[in-house]
C-alpha cells in the first residue's frame, strides 16, 4: 500500500471526522485559516441542547439502545459541565465546536462517542445550534430594549411639566414637552421589539434531520425533535434548511435598526449637552475629559454609540455580500456568517446597556429649557392658527404672521413682546384675545388630538405604556 509521504509543512489528518477520502495532510496554513472555534465556541450549550435532543430521536428510530442514550446523554453533560465550568481543553486538530464536542465525548465514553452524528451533517447540525442560539438573544435583546424604555418612561414623568423647542431641520419650531420628545424614542424601540419578535417567528423552525442537503436515510421523527428542542414547526425543504441564513440576515437587519435609533438619541444627547445648547448635563462616569485641555467634558459614550452603529450596518452589508450568489445548498462561505453576527450583537447589546444607564442618570436642565421655549419665534404657528379661526384663509394667515416675525426679528423681539396696537398695524382681524393664544403653555395645550403633544394626551400615553411595559 502506498503511503502518503511525510511533509514537515503539513499536519496530519488523523483525527479529521472527513480524513478517510485523503491522501494528503491538511497543510499548516489551511488549518488556520478554516479554523472557526474561536468564533463558534459560543455557540457550544446549544449545540449540546440539539445533540441530545438528536440521541433521544435516535432512540425512538431505534437507532440507539435505551443504554446508548442514556451514556451518550451523560456524557454530552459532562462536556457541556467542563466547558461551563472553563476546564475545557481545546485542541489543535478541533476545527469548530461541533467536532470539539464530539471529540471530547468520545474521549471521555469511548468509541461510543461516535454514533453521535448518526444522521446529521455538520451543515444542518449548525444550521439548529444558530436558530437555537438567535432564539435566546432575541428574547434578551427584547427585554433590554423594554428597560431602555422604562429608563426614558421614568424620565418622562419626571420631567412632564417641562417644555422644549422642538425642532425641524434643527431650527426651533414649536414648542412641545420634554416628555413627548422621549416618549418618541420608546415608540421606536417598540418598533424595534415587534421587527425582532418577528424574526424570532421566522427562525423559530428546526432543520435538523435535513442532512448535509438531502434528508437523512434513518427514521428519525423530526415532529418529535422539534418538540424536545422547542420549535413548532419543521424546515419543510432540506436543502433550504442547510442553507437559509435569511434569520441572520433579517436579524442584522433589526439591530441596524435598532442602533439608528440609538444613533439618533445619542446624536440629539450630544447636541443637547454641549455648551451652545446645555439643555442636559450628561453623567461624569459616562464622559471623557481632554488630555490637553482641562476644561472638557467630552460625550463620549454616545459618541461611540453612534460610531458604532456604522460597524452594525457593516455586517448587515457583509452578510447579504456572503450570501448574495451562493448556489445551492451549503458552502464553506457561510462560515462568515457568525462573526458577523455575533459581534453585531454583541454591539448592540453593549450599547442599549450603557445607553439605559446614562438615560437613567441622565440631568435636564429646566432653567435652560424654560428660557428656550420663550425665544426663536415658536408661536408664530400659534398666531396663524388663531387669524384662521377668526376667518382668515390659512395662506393668508401664514403671510400675516410672516410679516410680524420678519418685524420681530429686525427689532430684536419676540412675538409676545408686542403691544395689541403694534399687532392691529399689520392686522385688523387681530383681537386682545390673541394674547391668549400667545404663550407657551396655551400653544401645546392645543395640540390635543392623539399623539399631540398636550399634556392629557402624553398622559394617557405614558399610563398606557407604563401598562405595556410593566
Amino acid at each position: 500500500m502506498a503511503r502518503a509521504k511525510r511533509n514537515t509543512g503539513t499536519m496530519a489528518a488523523a483525527g479529521k471526522a472527513w480524513g478517510g477520502r485523503f491522501r494528503e495532510n491538511t497543510n499548516r496554513l489551511v488549518e488556520a485559516f478554516t479554523v472557526s472555534i474561536a468564533v463558534d465556541q459560543r455557540l457550544y450549550a446549544h449545540d449540546i441542547r440539539g445533540s441530545i435532543a438528536h440521541c433521544k430521536a435516535l432512540e425512538k428510530a431505534r437507532v440507539l439502545s435505551p443504554g446508548e442514550t442514556r451514556i451518550l446523554v451523560r456524557g454530552l453533560d459532562s462536556v457541556k459541565t467542563e466547558l461551563d465550568r472553563g476546564r475545557f481543553t481545546f485542541k489543535s486538530q478541533d476545527e469548530d465546536i461541533h467536532m470539539a464536542i464530539e471529540r471530547r465525548l468520545t474521549e471521555l465514553i469511548g468509541p461510543l462517542g461516535g454514533k453521535l452524528h448518526t444522521g446529521r451533517s455538520r451543515n444542518d447540525q449548525v444550521a439548529l445550534d444558530i436558530r437555537l442560539y438567535l432564539r435566546d438573544q432575541l428574547d434578551r435583546l427584547i427585554e433590554h430594549c423594554t428597560e431602555l424604555q422604562r429608563v426614558l418612561l421614568a424620565q418622562a414623568k419626571a420631567n412632564l411639566s417641562i417644555a422644549m423647542p422642538g425642532y425641524t431641520h434643527l431650527q426651533r419650531a414649536q414648542p412641545v414637552l420634554f416628555a413627548h420628545h422621549l416618549l418618541a424614542y420608546i415608540e421606536m424601540l417598540e418598533r424595534d421589539k415587534g421587527r425582532l419578535r418577528d424574526t424570532r417567528t421566522r427562525l423559530n423552525v428546526m432543520p435538523l434531520g435535513s442532512g448535509a442537503l438531502a434528508g437523512t436515510n434513518y427514521p428519525v421523527d423530526r415532529r418529535y425533535t422539534a418538540k424536545l428542542l422547542g420549535f413548532p414547526m419543521v424546515t419543510a425543504n432540506s436543502m433550504d434548511a442547510v442553507s437559509d441564513r435569511d434569520f441572520m440576515v433579517e436579524t442584522a437587519s433589526a439591530l441596524s435598526l435598532i442602533m439608528m435609533h440609538l444613533s439618533r438619541l445619542s446624536e440629539e444627547l450630544i447636541i443637547w449637552a454641549s455648551q451652545e445648547f446645555q439643555f442636559v448635563d450628561l453623567p461624569d462616569a459616562f464622559c471623557t475629559g481632554s488630555s490637553m485641555m482641562p476644561q472638557k467634558k467630552n460625550p463620549d459614550v454616545p459618541e461611540l454609540v453612534r460610531g458604532k452603529t456604522g460597524r452594525v450596518y457593516g455586517h448587515l452589508i457583509g452578510l447579504l455580500t456572503t450570501l448574495k450568489a451562493l448556489p445551492l445548498s451549503y458552502n464553506r462561505d457561510l462560515q462568515e456568517d457568525k462573526p458577523a453576527l455575533f459581534d453585531a450583537l454583541d454591539t448592540v447589546t453593549a450599547s442599549l446597556n450603557v445607553m439605559t444607564e446614562l438615560m437613567r442618570q441622565l440631568k435636564v436642565n429646566r432653567a435652560v429649557l424654560g428660557r428656550a421655549v420663550q425665544r426663536g419665534g415658536l408661536l408664530a404657528t400659534e398666531l396663524a392658527d388663531y387669524l384662521v379661526e377668526r376667518g382668515v384663509p390659512f395662506r393668508d394667515a401664514h403671510g400675516i404672521a410672516g410679516r410680524i416675525v420678519r418685524v420681530a426679528l429686525d427689532q430684536g423681539r419676540e412675538l409676545t413682546d408686542f403691544s395689541l396696537a403694534e399687532l392691529r398695524s399689520l392686522s385688523d382681524r387681530i383681537e386682545k384675545s390673541v394674547f391668549a393664544r400667545l404663550s407657551v403653555s396655551a400653544a401645546i395645550a392645543h395640540k390635543r388630538q392623539i399623539g399631540g403633544t398636550a399634556r392629557h394626551q402624553v398622559e394617557q400615553r405614558i399610563h398606557a405604556l407604563d401598562r405595556v411595559l410593566r
